[in-house]
């Protein structure tokens, strides 16, 4: 979750007149070397925040798992540094360190100095990598204030460093070595991130799909940032001592991860706390035309479905081409097998697409040897030919599958039948409403008081909870920009419901109406009425199981509104304070101990017992027990929206010029789907199990 950034009034820019600048040869830049990535770092990682630091540390693993993908490496590690250092040591056949008859240096630092360069591009290198522009070592070498190259073959170990992209030295022999492989090592620049400390779940999490894409490779992690052996002086310096850091037996956080199995485990994971209906995993790997396809895929007790394409490793998450491919086929052989074992009504027609998805939990995965993708961030395959492949594998294997386990196939026909007769009847009772107009914002909802403004960039629409934080937020707006829709009580748990049933849910059904985009099929994210939807639940138990229905809600059935970034949580505060004739709000208990300080003379009042007392009684309250002590600090706790005034609603929560946002951001959509399946899902044991790992993580409210 990002905070929502203001903007600055007043600023004025100054037109410069025709004419004024003479523009010549002399105003042409060129950059040498690596420059043009230090200048411009987003257009090689993406970002500089933390996704564009993490994206250093894939670059230089990507390199070492496509020596694996290859058959040349069996073996990866991934090592946290002290002073925010990466070490990646893999047992490939090493980069080349003889001479390179264009660059005329070493080929290790042309590919470390080098954009462009790299066993990638043409000959046979690599017949298949995750790479498509071969920028990788170069970019990470460019970013970082120190780089390091250590490579292992031919009987030697050879060194070079680099600072910011330049070399410090030529390659130099470093001594004999019996080894075999790459170790690059490297800091980056905090003149180019914001801050450069590196997470340790996310590098774990990345890694571990990794590892399963390839199988019987070995990857190990390692965080040794705070090893008393390294220290904050040895920068890291006996990282030339060994070839793997395990080898140091170092105490200290590590994971390794192996997966004989490859995507029949990973499958595995992903279901791990699903109720399978189909026991055999399928699986095929094949290669046809010079496409690798491998595939693995289970039927789960679920309504939604979970697909996770690769292309060349890289997580296609927009889908493709390989997607389609499969779709086609999947459709088509259901249709095929229920047809030929005359287990559906010809009255019902056939399944369509989505009925074959429902509760379908499938990893697709291409290898190719040129490889198109759609897009600067590689998010969606283009390449034409994954298409006719995966469709021809897939349909041919999972033909047979169906024919070889009869019980399997019969429980994936049944829920796809079931699937057919639920999407009918839904479609039924949405055609109804749409018949009435209900979704298409012909008929708001009555409780909705709606803002004055049809732009909908600059309209905000506020869900608090009940009507009594309504009333106070509909007097405390700006009519103009700002909407308030009060839910009562708890929404549906939309984990496992359909839209029938959603719509049938009058608090839900308000809200999508409100939003103005329809759902389903008919979703079209233009009609969206708000461009900030502001979940305003108070901070008590009730008010988090609100909040976790709502974003349930928006997760599983208007992702794309998660998406484009229309989904904000506000942050109230949880004290009022009175130091005199002075007024504060403080967010959180450590902001209350600064503004109050280390006075004893303080009295709290917290009347979220007594529901009654609120507004103007607490301000009578506090006029009685300050005629006792004039200097006393007055400590206000706020539990409910409700307990505050229009004027302090509008000051602390709802005022663009002082408010706090957090928006709602999926940055790993994987982890989220987990997380919706384990607390909202129907499995008993999975939640129990996460409630007591976490317990002590809770902040519980007293």
């Amino acid at each position: 979750m990002a905070k929502e950034k203001k903007t600055k009034k007043g600023e004025k820019s100054t037109p410069v007149s025709p004419g004024t600048h003479h523009y010549d040869a002399s105003d042409i830049s060129v950059l040498e070397g690596l420059e043009p990535v230090r200048r411009r770092p987003g257009m090689y990682i993406g970002t500089t925040g933390p996704e564009g630091l993490h994206h250093l540390v894939w670059e230089i693993f990507d390199n070492s798992r496509d020596e694996a993908m290859g058959g040349f490496c069996n073996d990866i590690e991934i090592v946290l540094l002290p002073n925010n250092r990466i070490r990646v040591a893999d047992n490939g056949r090493g980069i080349p360190i003889d001479m390179h008859k264009k660059t005329k240096v070493s080929a290790l630092e042309t590919v470390m100095t080098t954009l462009h360069a790299g066993g990638k591009f043409g000959g046979e290198g690599y017949k298949v990598s995750g790479g498509l522009h071969g920028v990788g070592a170069s970019v990470v070498n460019a970013l970082s204030i120190y780089c390091k190259a250590e490579v292992h073959r031919d009987g030697g170990k050879y060194v070079q460093e680099y600072s910011e992209g330049k070399r410090k030295n030529a390659v130099k022999k470093a001594g004999a070595s019996k080894l075999q492989g790459t170790i690059i090592a490297f800091e980056p620049d905090q003149k180019i991130f914001s801050d450069i400390k590196f997470d340790w779940t996310t590098i774990v999490n990345h890694i571990r799909q990794q590892a399963y894409l390839v199988k019987k490779l070995k990857v190990s992690i390692i965080d040794a940032r705070n090893s008393e052996v390294l220290g904050d002086n040895n920068k890291g310096m006996n990282e030339s001592d060994v070839f793997y850091f395990r080898d140091l037996e170092l105490e200290v956080p590590s994971v390794s991860f192996y997966f004989e199995g490859g995507l029949i485990s990973l499958v595995k994971y992903y279901n791990k706390f699903q109720k399978p209906i189909q026991h055999n995993i399928f699986y095929v790997e094949k290669e046809l035309d010079n496409v690798g396809v491998e595939i693995a895929l289970q039927y789960v007790d679920d309504i939604v479905d979970r697909i996770f394409p690769f292309a060349n490793n890289i997580y296609t998450q927009e889908g493709g081409t390989h997607v389609t491919g499969f779709k086609t086929a999947l459709t088509r052989t259901l249709n095929t097998y229920c047809k030929k074992n005359e287990m559906m009504k010809e009255s019902e027609g056939g399944f369509t697409g989505d009925d074959v998805l429902e509760g379908l939990t499938v990893v697709i995965s291409v290898k190719l040897r040129e490889i198109q993708f759609e897009g600067q961030t590689k998010g969606k395959l283009g390449s034409m030919e994954a298409q006719g492949a995966v469709a021809s594998v897939f349909g041919e294997a999972f033909a047979s599958f169906l024919e070889e386990n009869p019980d399997d196939a019969k429980a994936i026909i049944n829920k796809s039948i079931l699937a057919l007769k639920a999407r009918k009847a839904a479609k039924a009772a949405k055609d109804s409403i749409l018949r009435k107009g209900a979704l298409e914002g012909m008929t708001l909802p009555g409780k909705l008081a709606d803002c004055q403004s049809k732009n909908a960039s600059e309209s905000e629409l506020f869900l608090v909870e009940g009507d009594s934080a309504g009333g106070s937020a509909k007097q405390g707006r700006d009519r103009r920009t700002q909407a308030i829709l009060p839910l009562r009580g708890k929404i549906l748990n939309v984990e496992r419901a359909r839209i029938d049933k959603m719509l049938a849910s009058k608090e839900v059904k308000s809200l999508v109406i409100a939003m103005g985009t329809s759902i389903g099929d008919t979703f079209d994210l233009d009609k969206m009425r708000y461009h900030k939807i502001i979940i305003a639940t108070d901070a008590d138990v009730d008010g988090s199981h609100i909040r976790t229905l709502l974003l349930t809600l928006f997760y599983r059935y208007f992702r794309q509104v998660i998406d484009a970034g229309y989904i904000y949580i506000a942050q109230p505060p949880l004290y009022k304070i009175k130091k005199g004739k002075e007024i504060l709000y403080a967010y959180t208990d450590d902001e209350k101990i600064k503004i109050v300080g280390k006075s004893a003379d303080a009295i709290e009042i917290e009347p979220a017992d007594d529901e009654s007392l609120a507004g103007e009684e607490i301000d009578e309250l506090e006029t009685r027990t300050s005629n006792l002590k004039p200097n006393r600090v007055h400590i206000q706790r706020f539990k409910g929206l409700g307990e505050m005034n229009p004027e302090e609603l509008w000051e602390t929560t709802m005022d663009p010029s002082h408010r706090i946002l957090k928006r709602v951001d999926i940055s790993d959509a994987e982890e989220a789907n987990n997380i919706f399946d384990i607390l909202m899902g129907s499995e008993v044991p999975p939640r129990k199990a996460f409630i007591q790992s976490n317990a002590k993580l809770a902040e519980i409210d007293i």
